[in-house]
């Protein structure tokens, strides 16, 4: 008896593997970060320079990088300052490659900060985004620019070629004003002492001391608003007024904050702080600062103080702040503006110094009214 035979089953065929060419390789974990932080530098080098060109900064470049926005403070502090110091080369380089074009030009501040580390910066993989394999592709070319440069300055070497650039370098210690909403002086002092050599400051009280270019950035003391990197001159302010707690006080030009919140430790946050400020992306920075230090009893007003009814209901304030924006020159150093475009030329800017005394003028007559 015949046997039937099984029907033979023929093995599916494999699907055919495709690939995606337009699929990013996925990226390691120094490619990641490198990639944000450039982003995060572009941001901030954008707000920097934007204020620098209308002459009304947002913030000081190390107020922006310690905005609770940022993330990797450490590595968008270090590019932005990098890439300042190294702008005008940069600029140079880009305009003798002719890579800066149209479509770039959009997000210069990323080509910038990605350009410096082509050309300065250390030997990593320009992956993650357009714009490195941008920059990636014309590698050659900006170094060739920049080698060019070098010879057309007539320069020993690239190094004596990049001092010519360079900005002075200012060194002053570094402060940092205790927030007694959140802790007290000594603790401050121990905590910090760990890692650094930290002392009083002789004539402010909550105002401690480190040595220059102490960097605090990751510290979980700033991270938290336990302290608050502050200038000595900035940190007089409110100690020499001296509010008292239960006080109302109006503080008139207060962005980014930090004498505001200083206040509100002083009064040890009893009483009403009113916190003028005008500028929309200022506001947003004050809020911010007002949110980190824990202050329950600070009113953020968006709007001009100069149109503040003298009889109307602030009328009854304690005590009015009025630190209205000066020309910046006593903190330059503290704030970093030295490494900003247009501090790199001698030229004094006459009529943006004029028209500061006329606002301070204008401002201190209408807080005295």
């Amino acid at each position: 008896m015949a046997r039937n035979k099984a029907p033979s089953v023929k093995p599916k065929p494999k699907p055919k593997q495709t690939t995606d060419k337009s699929a990013k390789p996925r990226l390691n974990n120094a490619e990641r970060s490198a990639y944000f932080a450039r982003r995060e530098a572009a941001k901030v080098l954008h707000t920097v320079l934007q204020g620098d060109a209308k002459r009304q900064a947002v913030a000081s470049i190390k107020s922006l990088v310690y905005s609770p926005s940022i993330r990797n403070k450490k590595a968008t502090f270090a590019l932005v300052c990098q890439t300042l110091k190294h702008l005008r080369i940069i600029k140079d380089v880009l305009e003798s490659a002719n890579i800066l074009n149209s479509k770039w030009k959009r997000q210069e501040e990323l080509i910038y900060i990605i350009a410096y580390d082509v050309l300065f910066g250390k030997e990593i993989s320009l992956v993650g985004g357009d714009a490195e394999k941008f920059l990636a592709c014309r590698k050659d070319a900006m170094q060739s620019a920049l080698a060019k440069l070098v010879v057309r300055k007539k320069a020993k070497n690239i190094d004596d070629f990049i001092a010519l650039y360079q900005p002075p370098d200012i060194t002053k210690p570094c402060y940092v004003r205790v927030n007694t909403l959140k802790l007290d002086v000594d603790s401050a002092l121990h905590e910090l002492g760990k890692q650094f050599k930290v002392q009083k400051d002789d004539m402010i009280p909550h105002l401690l001391v480190l040595p220059p270019h102490t960097d605090l950035h990751n510290h979980s003391l700033v991270l938290n608003g336990s302290i608050f990197v502050q200038g000595k001159a900035s940190s007089m302010v409110a100690a020499v007024l001296d509010p008292k707690p239960g006080w109302e006080v109006l503080d008139a030009c207060s962005a980014p904050g930090n004498k505001t919140v200083h206040l509100a430790a002083l009064m040890k946050g009893k009483g009403k702080i009113i916190a003028c400020e005008l500028n929309k992306d200022r506001a947003k920075r004050l809020e911010d600062t007002v949110r980190l230090s824990g202050a329950a009893n600070i009113e953020v007003l968006h709007g001009d103080f100069l149109n503040i009814d003298p009889k109307g209901p602030f009328s009854k304030v304690s005590a009015i702040l009025l630190d209205p924006s000066c020309s910046g020159s006593g903190t330059a150093a503290q704030r970093l503006d030295h490494l900003l475009p247009s501090r790199t030329t001698d030229v004094v800017d006459t009529e943006r110094l004029n028209r500061l005394a006329a606002f301070q003028k204008k401002a201190l007559a209408h807080a005295l009214s």
